[in-house]
């Protein structure tokens, strides 16, 4: 283990340094008090949640020609249907 990394119980963590303008850090910190945690914790949890969804818009989902036309077909069609149209006679709050 390097000197920079730290054993927390079954995790092994390491330092990542950050330099923010300090009106960031105060709006960092007082979003974490908010929440009931350390600066360090707040700012992993948002870095991580930021990282996934980062990541999953970059899904790839491979399939075979033949499911990709139907992938298409599908989406070049009106949508219609019994479904569809109780839907778009539902009421609707934001409508006076």
């Amino acid at each position: 283990m390097r000197s920079s990394q730290k054993k927390t119980g079954a995790t092994t963590t390491c330092p990542v340094n950050l330099r923010v303008r300090p009106d960031i850090r105060s709006l960092i910190d007082r979003a974490a008090k908010a929440n009931g945690k350390t600066r360090s914790d707040f700012m992993i949890e948002a870095s991580r949640r930021a990282a996934e969804d980062a990541l999953l818009d970059q899904t790839l989902v491979r399939v075979d020609q033949e499911t990709y036309n139907h992938f298409l077909d599908v989406l070049d069609k009106p949508p219609g249907g019994a479904g569809f149209h109780r839907l778009m006679q539902a009421h609707k709050p934001w409508e006076l």
